[in-house]
């Protein structure tokens, strides 16, 4: 169970379907109801029988006392008190939704049930410390088994070890008579003979020559796999493409480097510490916003970063949030999460494009606990009109033991003082102290507490996204704890195998074979409708608002279409809240009204998987009903929608059905071609100084949201084919036709309470 944590519903087993109705079923979505833990037999408090001493003591008087025994009488035995059912379903109920029950909740729920406060209270007692013991249990399978794993592989490394040869002698690798010391001092001896050589050579040539060392660059490629504790089912690779990144071959940090490193690392874990756990004056409210706002002149006052950086710059704009919220999901898994690359862009695919670790400084203890990393990663919003934002930055992990709470500090810091000569992105990026405090709490939970601290270049923004942007709305504490709670939920739903589905699923495998296919759906969404990754976007002039933006790429690897891709996106205010215009496009029948998503054809769903407490957090297998007479060809659609406070994500691909079958059989599905098309809905929360108002494609910013709508088509099947301008001109049709009926049918549907604020709150 990933995280330790279970999902459960109310419904029956998994459905097998024969072959002769697969992909044929409808039905409705049914209702999808998360919680943490199955029910646990209840637990009867014990109480001790014995014997108690009562005695008494009697005085004489006059001028002489003397002490009498002491009497022993035994009490008589108490009877146990067995709960009846309804009295331990009552108790259960409370249990789940509050684990830890105050004297009040106690007290009412003594009176409600007939029961005496301290048998409710001895009852909770129990049922912690059963739940508490159940968990260690497990821990201790899954700990066994890594045991178990380690001294296998140590024994097959023993006996590697034993055969190795010398290649020349046939011998052992290290003579006897030659010990590893005498090899290091006879290596520097080496290293100062070559480098004076060059030093000589460099008078008769004119140029310095560089020593072997440096001729050779810093392997980036290091290994991730010391960390104990993995994703239980790892997913596959989830782009076609193997992702670029910036050439900074010299940005390795030295062992003088490294201490330094360490101790700023000491000092940016307590800074962020202090930011998580203080409030005001450090964090002051905005009355007129709600929200909370750094005091930076109490920030400089309080904290010294060791380094003197440069003072803040009218150049640069600060950025900083802070959240707090409870995630389905243990410490220990998040902290692998953070300190792995690949599952910290899994576990946040619409903010982080790329990431990766450059240089692992530390390792801690077993790869966790002190571990210190150079990354490099580049954060980005779902829309070409918005830049990227690409940093080099070190990740400090540690654990923590403060007024008895013990906690993991995850503190990312910046370079400053290291390297100067970084390529830098546009805007200029600068990453301040920032992270999270990571708390595990009953069930499998986690409390995480967020702070993102940043500097960016202040340079001009498309007006449509200016106030997502300036806000802290696009890369704030907020959207990064909504994604990993909706995430988390997610891979919660994964790794569950008492998860009834509906539809056409067989097995447990084929479940996850196609949550895995849709992952992979919606990473290459996210990148190929972003900035990320140095693509180049076109405006298109017969945009009206200037918020169309096209481009092209070309495909040659497995994963995607092969040949050039044509790619066009398009942002679009709409005067709707963000759940409306998000149960629009993400309910199949609904959507069948817009005739440009449609095309004439009706969608019935035939399998569906609920991965969030949320029911709009679905994957959906949806059969593509053509007309009798027609002569296209039947295909399947993978449809998946996630929605949370910070935005909403629609996004479906056609596949075949032998795509599917092969899915579903248990084959594995990276090699199944995608091309996704979708939607992201952005809310527009309610500006309530009406002096201060953004201007958003030529409206004010109220109760509304941005619509972004991403359109991908294969232009041709050769790479290497040059695109032409009536492809352009009718992908440009396309998208605008799109829009215009997503926000006709809002209108129809909407009047009499669209312009509500109330009702544009997230429900």
């Amino acid at each position: 169970m990933y995280g330790d944590c279970e999902a459960i519903s109310s419904m029956g087993g998994n459905m097998v379907v024969s072959s002769e109705t697969l992909f044929t079923s409808t039905f409705q979505n049914p209702n999808f109801t998360y919680l943490p833990l199955e029910p646990l037999p209840p637990m009867i408090p014990k109480e001790e029988n014995g014997s108690l001493l009562r005695g008494k003591e009697e005085m004489k008087s006059g001028s002489e006392s003397e002490l009498q025994e002491t009497t022993e009488q035994p009490l008589k035995k108490k009877r146990y008190h067995r709960h009846t059912a309804h009295q331990i379903q009552e108790l259960e109920a409370v249990f789940k939704e509050c684990p830890h029950p105050d004297d009040k909740q106690r007290m009412k729920l003594s009176q409600e049930l007939g029961l005496k406060p301290r048998q409710v209270k001895f009852w909770f007692q129990n049922r912690r410390t059963q739940m508490k013991a159940q968990q260690d249990r497990s821990e201790n399978v899954i700990l066994r088994a890594e045991n178990e794993s380690l001294k296998s592989e140590f024994y097959r490394l023993q006996a590697e070890l034993s055969k190795l040869v010398c290649p020349n002698c046939g011998g052992p690798p290290v003579p006897g008579g030659v010990s590893f010391d005498e090899l290091r001092i006879e290596n520097a001896r080496l290293g100062e003979e070559l480098e004076r050589v060059c030093a000589i050579a460099s008078r008769y040539i004119g140029r310095p020559i560089q020593t072997m060392g440096a001729l050779m660059p810093p392997s980036l490629e290091l290994d991730m796999n010391i960390y104990p504790r993995q994703f239980l089912e790892p997913m596959p690779p989830t782009l076609s493409e193997t992702p670029s990144y910036p050439d900074n071959n010299n940005l390795i940090l030295m062992e003088e480097e490294k201490t330094i490193a360490m101790e700023l690392a000491m000092s940016a874990t307590d800074e962020v510490a202090k930011m998580c756990r203080t409030n005001e004056p450090l964090w002051v409210r905005n009355n007129e916003t709600g929200k909370e706002v750094l005091n930076l002149d109490e920030h400089s006052r309080m904290f010294h970063w060791p380094l003197n950086l440069k003072q803040r710059s009218s150049e640069f704009r600060t950025e900083a949030s802070r959240d707090s919220s409870v995630v389905i999901m243990n410490s220990i898994t998040l902290v692998d999460a953070f300190v792995d690359a690949n599952k910290w862009m899994e576990l946040f695919p619409s903010i982080v494009a790329r990431a990766k670790c450059v240089q692992v400084i530390s390792q801690g203890v077993s790869g966790t606990n002190g571990c210190l990393q150079l990354m490099y990663a580049e954060l980005h919003v779902l829309s070409p009109l918005v830049p990227t934002r690409e940093a080099y930055f070190l990740r400090y992990c540690q654990q923590q033991n403060v007024e008895d709470e013990t906690y993991w500090a995850i503190v990312d810091f910046p370079l400053d003082g290291f390297h100067n000569s970084l390529q830098t992105s546009f805007p200029l990026y600068k990453r301040r102290p920032s992270g999270c405090l990571i708390q595990d709490m009953p069930n499998g939970y986690s409390r995480v507490t967020w702070v993102e601290h940043a500097e960016i270049e202040e340079k001009p923004i498309h007006q449509i996204f200016s106030h997502f942007v300036h806000s802290g709305m696009a890369f704030g504490a907020n959207r990064w704890l909504a994604v990993l709670e909706r995430q988390c939920e997610r891979i919660a739903s994964l790794m569950a195998t008492n998860i009834p589905d509906i539809g056409v699923i067989p097995s447990p495998e084929a479940r996850k074979n196609l949550m895995r296919l849709s992952q992979r759906m919606i990473r290459t969404f996210c990148v190929n409708i972003s900035s990320c990754s140095g693509q180049v976007w076109t405006a298109v002039p017969d945009s009206s608002d200037d918020t169309v933006r096209i481009t092209t790429r070309k495909v040659s690897e497995a994963g995607q279409p092969n040949g050039l891709i044509l790619c066009a996106v398009s942002t679009t205010w709409l005067p709707y809240p963000h759940h409306h215009v998000f149960d629009l496009l993400r309910d199949e029948r609904r959507r069948a009204q817009l005739e440009v998503l449609s095309n004439g054809n009706a969608l019935h769903e035939v399998a569906h998987i609920a991965n969030g407490s949320h029911p709009g957090n679905c994957i959906s297998l949806l059969r593509i009903n053509v007309a009798s007479n027609s002569s296209q060809h039947v295909d399947l659609m993978l449809q998946e929608s996630c929605t949370d406070k910070s935005g909403s994500l629609v996004v479906y691909s056609t596949v075949d059905v032998d795509s599917v079958q092969l899915a579903m059989s248990g084959e594995d599905p990276s090699c199944i071609p995608l091309l996704p098309l979708g939607f992201f809905i952005t809310p527009m929360e309610l500006m309530n100084d009406g002096g201060c108002k953004d201007e958003a494609n030529g409206h004010n910013i109220t109760t509304g949201s941005l619509l972004t709508v991403g359109l991908q088509v294969l232009a041709s099947t050769i790479p290497s084919a040059k695109i032409n301008l009536s492809s352009i001109a009718a992908i440009n049709n396309h998208l605008c036709t799109t829009v215009q009926q997503i926000s006709s049918a809002l209108s129809s549907n909407c009047i009499g309470y669209c312009n509500d604020g109330d009702n544009g709150k997230e429900k």
